[in-house]
């Protein structure tokens, strides 16, 4: 794969490794036109769980990317990876402290160029990541453009990631993170549940991230796919 190997994408079914899904549910998922299936969540994930579900997974020729939350469920054989830094947050282990342990485990590792950095700005207080990372989710406009700005211009992150998971954001305020993006890949996930949220996410996000809604009602989320594809 190339060094922006996830730049193609447009669209991302986001799986737990700590969820049931049937095969034929990931069948339809990975044969639905997507382009990449990204493995991650913020409870449960271990080595096991996510082996298993990459295995099932690599069955499919769509692009498979682990998010690496936890050293339990560091896994080889991915396409890609994605290292998450929480940006709104001023717990450092989240930042840079649990990153620096793993490289301190696995640094030798590590496929570089298939390994890109996340900068996630998280916007739902109620979701499991803020209460986990202790992000501060009620930024204003202002303070969101400039934690955009220092990942996109002061430490050039590849990927930043607005993450509402678990209700849908605000359209407005994306709009103007991605006028404050010059280089990075802006990322969008949270509520999408439906083929009129997936367009509007869409809009202004390079990428979006569908999750949840997998888990609740298959046939809107691969309604998804369809359209943005218009």
């Amino acid at each position: 794969m190339s060094e922006a190997w996830y730049s193609g994408w447009r669209h991302v079914f986001k799986l737990d490794p700590d969820k049931d899904i049937s095969d034929e549910a990931l069948d339809a998922l990975c044969m639905s036109g997507t382009d990449a299936i990204l493995v991650g969540g913020s409870s449960g994930v271990t080595f096991e769980n996510t082996v298993d579900l990459m295995s099932r997974v690599r069955r499919y020729e769509v692009d498979c990317a682990l998010e690496v939350s936890t050293l339990d469920g560091a896994v080889p054989g991915f396409d890609g990876y994605f290292v998450p830094l929480v940006l709104n947050t001023e717990r450092v282990e989240w930042i840079i402290g649990k990153q620096i342990e793993g490289l301190r485990e696995y640094g030798t590792f590590v496929p570089w160029e298939e390994t890109a950095a996340q900068g996630y700005i998280i916007l739902n207080e109620d979701a499991t990541a803020a209460k986990l990372t202790g992000a501060n989710a009620s930024l204003d406009e202002d303070a969101v453009i400039a934690h955009v700005r220092m990942a996109d211009r002061l430490m050039r992150l590849p990927v930043i990631y607005l993450e509402y998971s678990g209700m849908f954001g605000d359209m407005e305020l994306l709009k103007q993170a991605r006028r404050h993006v010059s280089q990075a890949r802006l990322f969008y996930g949270g509520g999408i549940d439906s083929a009129e949220k997936a367009r509007q996410a869409a809009e202004h996000a390079h990428t979006i991230v569908v999750g949840n809604i997998i888990y609740n009602d298959l046939e809107a989320a691969l309604s998804t796919v369809a359209a943005i594809r218009i």
